[in-house]
């Protein structure tokens, strides 16, 4: 592994653990603010494992994204969206479209 691909996947590591030291920063919220989360970052592994010939479910690019599965993350720490959040989201959504 080359040296850029090392800090690469430190960078990738640190955030996990950041996200994962700050559970109560809902999904929906990195959204909001970031046009992605969790749930993207899982896509985002699951597309590079299927690059590279790797056979990785999505059960597995989640799990290895949430730190646990992801039935497990949501039942724990994801409660419903509030109306003002879904507000957000919708609104984010529309200025990405228009």
């Amino acid at each position: 592994m080359d040296k850029k691909t090392e800090v690469e996947a430190a960078v990738l590591r640190r955030l996990l653990a950041h996200l994962d030291a700050n559970k109560d920063v809902q999904n929906i919220d990195l959204m909001i603010l970031s046009g992605f989360c969790r749930n993207c970052l899982s896509k985002w592994y699951k597309a590079a494992a299927d690059d590279h010939g790797l056979d990785v479910s999505d059960d597995d690019a989640r799990e290895a994204i949430y730190g646990m599965p992801y039935s497990e993350w949501k039942a724990n720490h994801q409660p419903k969206a509030t109306d003002e959040q879904l507000t957000a989201y919708n609104a984010r959504q529309h200025n990405l479209t228009t």
